[in-house]
């Protein structure tokens, strides 16, 4: 069931500005930046442009998923790295890849209540630095010998030590039977191409038409919300590292399955890279960009949350964005262009299909006919995560703030971003502008 309109509700809530480092490729290595260095470094710029002090901001809202063990209080440690003072607060906030959606959602709702008139909200992830997990034996263990402070206890205990209890878990490449959801993003993802017979060219040809439109959005510097980072070393990262514009289809047509072996249909090259990343976005109510005179890249206009069938994980995003398009009695088309978090080539693929079959729009969408078929020209118009890169909890963010510059350059009016997430849920936000 969809959840009810948010800050569209009560006062209108705007973006008036953000920013984001460029998307890190992982290279099998913790990379040069944490999380908060990631969301430090692209608060600052953005933050030093404005015409308030940091201090005047209500508060502060970051996604997070791959929590390092150091990170107690990840916002309020980027807030006072900020200079935000010691007044602004700040909270973090999980919704696995819809995470830095939520914190900008959970920012509209304060504003639209008038409880806040400033806050910075986004999501940052280093997942080069998430952290690996022992065997629960370790615990176990730790826990009997701090019980047992006699040597000749300690002696009996240890020898019942099981040596694999020190193989490392990365949750990056966690199975679906280790890891807490019933199933995760990608095995829905895998699902969808039988459900909907998407075939394995068909998958990979989208990929490449992401890393394409990626590379031509590069060479024209059609991504004017990205800061270059700099390294304690001094090294200089200005452009997003998963991109290969020169992608072949032989290149993808020789990789293996990732989820289903010999049959499996999704890839590495299909399937959108973790990378080390963070995005932010400024909201602001109409007080606030009244005083301060502040230039406005939208308004969120209409929000929604559903819940789904883990199974079908993937169609999230088609189930969240299609109440939105409900209570307008908009088509797919009506809107000007669109932003599907691109975890998956076949999980954006299964949306467009779906949004097509009649009998899954009457079963599982409360449509009495099929929502129609979305111009492939409003969608992703300058690539996705499978290009980009997909640090978790900041690329609901990263959709939204693109989403804003790509209405902005177009001169159109309105655009939604929305995205799966992993269990079986769904985001999506109306962006316009004004």
């Amino acid at each position: 069931m969809a959840a009810k309109p948010g800050a569209e509700a009560g006062k209108p809530v705007y973006i008036v500005d953000g920013s984001r480092t460029p998307f890190l490729k992982i290279n099998d290595r913790p990379g040069p930046f944490s999380a908060a260095d990631l969301a430090v470094a692209a608060g600052r710029p953005l933050l030093s442009r404005q015409p308030f002090d940091a201090a005047d901001l209500d508060q502060i809202i970051v996604g997070n998923t791959a929590v390092a063990s150091t990170a107690i209080d990840l916002a309020r440690s980027i807030a006072l790295r900020l200079n935000c003072g010691h007044q602004v607060t700040g909270y973090t906030v999980q919704r696995g890849e819809g995470s830095g959606m939520q914190a900008v959602d959970t920012a509209a709702r304060r504003i639209a209540t008038g409880e806040a008139d400033l806050i910075l909200a986004g999501g940052t992830d280093a997942m080069s630095h998430a952290p690996l997990q022992f065997d629960e034996g370790i615990l176990r263990f730790y826990s009997e010998w701090q019980q047992r402070p006699g040597i000749a206890d300690r002696l009996r205990l240890a020898m019942g030590f099981d040596p694999r209890w020190f193989r490392l878990r990365d949750p990056l490449k966690a199975t679906p039977a280790q890891s807490d959801l019933d199933l995760k993003l990608g095995d829905s993802a895998e699902a969808l191409t039988e459900t909907f017979a998407i075939s394995r060219a068909r998958i990979d040809a989208y990929a490449i038409q992401s890393h394409q439109r990626a590379g031509a959005a590069v060479q024209s510097s059609d991504r004017p919300e990205r800061e270059p980072i700099y390294s304690p070393d001094g090294r200089m990262f200005a452009e997003d590292g998963c991109i290969r514009a020169d992608a072949s289809p032989a290149d993808f047509k020789a990789l293996p399955p990732l989820y289903a072996a010999e049959v499996g249909r999704l890839t590495a090259g299909n399937s959108a890279p973790p990378a080390d990343g963070a995005a932010w976005l400024l909201l602001a109510s109409e007080q606030a960009v009244k005083t301060h005179g502040l230039p406005v890249l939208g308004k969120l206009a209409d929000t929604c949350w559903v819940g789904l069938d883990p199974t079908m994980a993937g169609l999230g995003a088609a189930h969240a964005a299609t109440p939105i398009l409900k209570r307008r009695r908009w088509d797919l088309n009506d809107v000007d262009y669109w932003e599907i978090n691109e975890n998956f080539s076949s999980q954006v693929l299964a949306c467009l299909e779906a949004w097509q079959d009649k009998d899954y729009c009457r079963e599982q969408l409360a449509k009495r006919d099929a929502v129609g078929e979305l111009e492939m020209g409003r969608l992703n118009i300058e690539g996705g995560a499978i290009a980009l890169g997909d640090p978790t909890a900041a690329s609901g963010a990263r959709l939204i703030l693109h989403l804003l510059h790509i209405l902005q350059k177009q001169q159109a009016k309105r655009g939604i971003a929305t995205l799966a997430i992993s269990g079986g849920q769904g985001g999506a936000m109306l962006l316009e502008r004004p």
